[in-house]
């Protein structure tokens, strides 16, 4: 059979090991891959590589268009960006599936009969990773959600759904609170749920949401959900069902794709030889069947379900009492990264008699999707301005709005000042808490335009008053409604 070719990355902490485990185990079921491997990570970073990856490593990655990776590290602070971000977003790599099923009763768990997929954003949203400290006191994350995004993902999810004989798709968001971020990516969903009439669609609230995937993942079949939101969820998945070690992730583009665990490097472990490989493994599963290796990846799988089954675990899912049978097979133990994938091996070509064997189609899994649908047009009209300041002068709101009107220029009008959100001038509460980053929220006069040759004067004015401006944001609106929010209160 012929070799296909794929990146491979070792990782950091238990990445080298459990890496080595998984490519071991895809030799004994003789998996055709040409490995080509490349070095990220740590010790990357610590060369002055600021995203953790050098760049002949992408000629590699756009070449093999499948890449393995193992956990990695990323530094806090110092201007060091996630690799994982930064490889998802450079290949467009938009879909992030995350399958969690329990293994009752082999592995402890509440919930024996789980099996959810969380299809999760991968590009945008908070990750984008678009901070700025804006004043003293008072920092700048930048959510961003957009319609194309949007509509790639939940897709994605109702394909999924649809080539797997899934019957559900939930939608996860927090649009009562986010109207416009939230509200677009709900707003997509109820579109494009109307082209699946075979699939139920429904709607959860975030908070409420993660809780009923703690306490009842049963309701769930397929859920797609923003970037963050499926970060989290995904995580409490995978440790309700046993261990967040067995949690597995594929990330999924247009022509590439990137296997992983879920986990981290987990380094207060890192070179003991008690790491979980199954996540890693399970990923490179999902991996096989994409490429189109349906049977090896069946054996793999089948073979590390029959030596779950067997009772032979590692440390994380291992419980004393709980993973003996009646006859108390001397089989049945706790074992170290090597043990485990030493038993692996030894049950290629088995099937679990238990737990339900897998069956994964030949030919390539990945999906393939029509193009993004094109939209109206709307039309666009300057509708206002909010410029913030960074003002620490005494008397608060009233003392700013004086100082900001006596600057405002004919055909222009304060229209109110908010502070973290909130309407603090006109009608101050004393109780409302304030920091020194302030927005001023001005509106063209009557039926006045307010051009941009109007704002750059309005700007200049505040800049003579002493208010100059930290960040402008333009308020539009489209087709007559308006593309920005009220402040709380307002």
């Amino acid at each position: 059979m012929k070799k296909t070719p794929i990146a491979v990355a070792h990782g950091d902490g238990i990445g080298p090991e459990i890496m080595e485990a998984t490519l071991r185990i895809l030799e004994a079921a003789g998996a055709p891959l040409e490995i080509h491997t490349i070095d990220i990570g740590q010790r990357l970073y610590e060369e002055g590589v600021l995203n953790g990856i050098r760049d002949e490593s992408w000629d590699v990655l756009r070449d093999t268009k499948v890449f393995l990776k193992a956990p990695i590290f990323t530094p806090m602070g110092g201007g060091f960006k996630s690799l994982n971000v930064t490889v998802r977003k450079t290949l467009g790599l938009y879909a992030n599936v995350r399958p969690c099923n329990s293994y009752h009763p082999f592995i402890e768990t509440m919930h024996p009969n789980m099996d959810v997929v969380i299809v999760r954003e991968n590009e945008e949203d908070l990750y984008a990773g678009v901070e700025y400290q804006q004043s003293q006191d008072v920092v700048q994350s930048l959510k961003l959600i957009s319609r194309q995004g949007s509509e790639r993902i939940i897709r994605y999810a109702f394909e999924y759904a649809r080539v797997n004989g899934r019957k559900k798709v939930t939608c996860m968001v927090k649009d009562n609170i986010m109207k416009m971020a939230d509200g677009l990516f709900y707003k997509v969903f109820e579109e494009l749920s109307a082209e699946y009439p075979d699939i139920q669609k429904e709607r959860y609230i975030i908070d409420i949401g993660a809780a009923r995937i703690a306490s009842r993942p049963r309701d769930f079949d397929v859920i797609v959900t923003e970037n963050l939101y499926g970060d989290i969820i995904s995580d409490i998945a995978a440790e309700v069902t046993g261990s967040v070690g067995l949690g597995i992730s594929a990330n999924i583009g247009e022509t590439c794709a990137m296997f992983e665990a879920m986990h981290g490097t987990a380094p207060d472990i890192a070179g003991k030889g008690i790491a979980n490989p199954s996540g890693l493994l399970l990923g490179a599963v999902m991996m096989l069947v994409h490429m189109g290796h349906g049977s090896v990846a069946e054996d793999v799988h089948n073979a590390w379900l029959k030596t779950i089954e067997d009772g032979v675990h590692t440390g994380d899912i291992y419980r004393e009492g709980h993973n003996k049978r009646k006859d108390d097979a001397p089989s049945h133990k706790k074992v170290g990264t090597k043990e485990f994938t030493d038993a692996v091996v030894a049950r290629m070509g088995k099937k679990p008699k238990t737990l339900t064997p897998v069956t994964y189609p030949a030919g390539k899994g990945g999906l393939v999707l029509p193009s993004v649908r094109p939209y109206e047009v709307k039309e666009k009209v300057l509708a206002g301005v909010d410029v913030y300041v960074d003002w620490s002068g005494e008397g608060g709101p009233d003392a700013l709005a004086a100082i900001a009107r006596k600057a405002t220029g004919e055909g222009v009008n304060l229209a109110l000042i908010s502070n973290r959100g909130a309407k603090v001038w006109p009608n101050y509460s004393p109780e409302t808490f304030c920091t020194h980053f302030w927005c001023l929220r001005f509106k063209p006069q009557g039926t006045t335009a307010l051009s941009h040759a109007r704002m750059r004067a309005l700007l200049e004015s505040l800049e003579g008053a002493g208010l100059p401006f930290v960040k402008v944001e333009n308020l539009y609106t489209f087709g007559g409604q308006p593309g920005f929010t009220k402040a709380q209160g307002e």
